[in-house]
């Protein structure tokens, strides 16, 4: 992941309200959550909810199915792991820790 998409992605991630919908929605797991129970959680009115849904989506980090009547909102694990990647390749490339973790021996 390049760091544009990265920054995007954390920019999204800024708002307490997005960050609390991932939250709950990395919670849920692969099934997800249908919209109707985020929005009973955050007790906000739907077009507050679909407007901060819609910029989780754009940035790829929420997905939403439908199922019969039912739209499910579902948190992509693979860009969560592709961010936390970019952090801990390029940004701790250098700590004790990574360095330990790549076999590297550490300095006396």
């Amino acid at each position: 992941m390049q760091l544009e998409e990265v920054a995007k992605a954390l920019k999204e991630l800024g708002h307490p309200t997005r960050l609390f919908i991932f939250k709950h929605l990395v919670k849920a797991g692969e099934q997800g959550l249908p919209v109707g129970e985020l929005q009973k959680q955050l007790a906000i009115p739907a077009s507050t909810l679909s407007h901060h849904i819609a910029a989780l989506v754009s940035v790829g980090l929420v997905k939403q199915n439908r199922e019969s009547r039912t739209l499910l909102c579902v948190s992509q694990y693979a860009v969560l792991e592709e961010i936390i990647a970019f952090f801990r390749d390029e940004c701790c490339i250098n700590s004790p820790e990574h360095r330990q973790d790549q076999g590297q021996e550490l300095p006396s």
